[in-house]
């Protein structure tokens, strides 16, 4: 018998954070999506990542569901990197100037529940193992969970979201270059005699570094590195290996009672050339891979998502073309490429031994700290609140720029955006023509800007004067022309 043939606008393989909020975004703009995932469908706390920075909670803003991941989490305004070193969210012009501690399960549960609630098609236990494009499409060929031929999906465009042992990469011949970072990195949930007095502590030392996060439910999270025990990631990691590298970097092993999980894994910097080939996108742990410094891998894929689904749209439901998605990749990889480069930093910064450089990165980190531009410019750079999409030679200077949540006479920004919606900003009591899932705001007060915001709340254009042909061409070339029924 010949395999099932489902046919959707979107398929998205990979069920983490990456995957179904592009998959929920989709599904709600009234797209057919099937979400593929290899994994049975279950709760999981292997995960690794802990942090969700304002940038990527603004965009869960303008979708409805920040306050719902922030009263599941611990918000932070202080944070110290190491020694001197120390981020100072709480300067951010945001909504959000804190960073919030919250394990990468809690914000799959939301998002997953609005993927579910939107219409998104799951199909767990289905591996992607094979991808052809043609000029109308995408076939990918899936084997199931005992390796059995799966069904075959048809699909207008496929994103694969898959993590870092992708099999949608390999499919569509992209390389993942770079290298192993940090080997024998600690991961562990422990249960403790006595709490520290903050629910999130970290410290280097010359021989490693240690973060230890409150999770809730009594439990703290462990990440770490220890220079004098590097064993292969399969190596059993002993009880007494994570009680030593607590009491190397803290003094302390905080009276560990119990340890409900542990694991060993290492850290890889890579990052693929191509984030786009052909009708096949690459999001997340697919494109790029960081240290985990500055907490930025899990923030940096949710923001593919949200820069890669709202151009799906318009492309497939609203009529832009086809070159809008290209944009993706010209954004998105240097956005990846930036972070490489910050992670990289700091955790090589983390790990320098002599005295001499430790002097120097403890006085480079006083400095940064206590220096209220570099320090404010740090914290919106690793938050995400300050990194902007290079613009056109002569663009108004908004241009590819973070639109800050404002109020306007309609209302809060990010409010407007739910649904997905452009919002074209004017100055008073102007009018303007627009399509239908163009939000038409006006300032609050009297700035003369007139503004097109986008969906993932990035200026797509701006102008001083008034200008209805640009307008117009911008509206076309970012937002389509159609209207879509509601």
């Amino acid at each position: 018998m010949s395999p099932t043939v489902t046919n959707t606008d979107v398929l998205v393989v990979g069920a983490g954070p990456t995957g179904l909020l592009l998959a929920g975004d989709l599904a709600e703009a009234g797209l057919s999506v099937v979400l593929a995932e290899r994994r049975p469908h279950k709760v999981s706390n292997l995960s690794r990542a802990l942090v969700v920075h304002a940038r990527v909670l603004e965009q869960f803003d303008a979708r409805g569901i920040a306050d719902e991941v922030v009263a599941g989490g611990h918000p932070i305004d202080r944070l110290a990197l190491f020694e001197a070193a120390r981020l100072d969210p709480s300067r951010l012009p945001t909504r959000y100037p804190f960073v919030l501690f919250t394990p990468q399960y809690e914000v799959e549960k939301v998002l997953e529940r609005r993927a579910r609630e939107a219409g998104v098609a799951f199909a767990y236990e289905t591996k992607v193992v094979a991808v052809e494009q043609d000029a109308d499409g995408v076939t990918a060929r899936t084997r199931d969970k005992d390796g059995r031929p799966g069904a075959t999906f048809r699909a207008s465009y496929l994103v694969g979201a898959d993590g870092v042992h992708s099999s949608v990469r390999p499919a569509i011949g992209q390389p993942f270059p770079g290298d192993t970072i940090l080997s024998s990195l600690i991961l562990a949930d422990v249960r403790l005699g006595k709490a520290p007095d903050r629910p999130f502590v970290v410290n280097a030392v010359p021989d490693g570094f240690a973060l230890l996060t409150e999770m809730g439910d009594g439990l703290y999270r462990v990440t770490g590195w220890n220079r004098r025990h590097q064993l292969p990631d399969d190596a059993p990691l002993e009880a007494e290996e994570i009680r030593e590298l607590l009491r190397m970097n803290f003094g302390t092993d905080y009276g560990i009672t119990d340890i409900p999980w542990k694991s060993r894994f290492h850290s890889d910097e890579r990052q693929a050339p191509a984030y786009r080939v052909g009708r096949v996108f690459l999001a997340g742990d697919a494109a790029h891979v960081h240290s985990p410094a500055g907490a930025m891998g899990m923030n940096t894929g949710l923001q593919d998502a949200a820069n890669l689904s709202w151009k799906l749209v318009a492309v497939l439901r609203d009529g832009a073309g086809d070159r809008l998605l290209d944009t993706y990749q010209a954004e998105r990889h240097a956005v990846g490429k930036l972070v490489l480069r910050m992670s990289g930093t700091l955790v090589r910064a983390a790990l320098l031994r002599g005295f001499a450089t430790r002097l120097l990165r403890r006085v480079a980190g006083m400095v940064v700290s206590d220096f209220r531009p570099l320090a404010d410019k740090a914290a919106s750079m690793i938050t995400g609140i300050g990194i902007a999409h290079k613009a056109p030679r002569g663009a108004h200077r908004l241009t590819g720029r973070r639109a800050p949540d404002v109020k306007l006479a309609e209302g809060r920004l990010n409010e407007l955006q739910r649904g997905g919606r452009f919002v074209l900003i004017t100055p008073a009591g102007q009018d303007a023509d627009v399509p239908g899932h163009v939000v038409h705001a006006h300032w609050a007060g009297s700035r003369r800007t007139t503004a097109l915001v986008r969906p993932d709340g990035y200026f797509a254009w701006a102008t001083d004067r008034p200008d209805a042909e640009s307008l117009r061409a911008t509206l076309a070339t970012w937002a389509g022309t159609a209207t879509p029924s509601a």
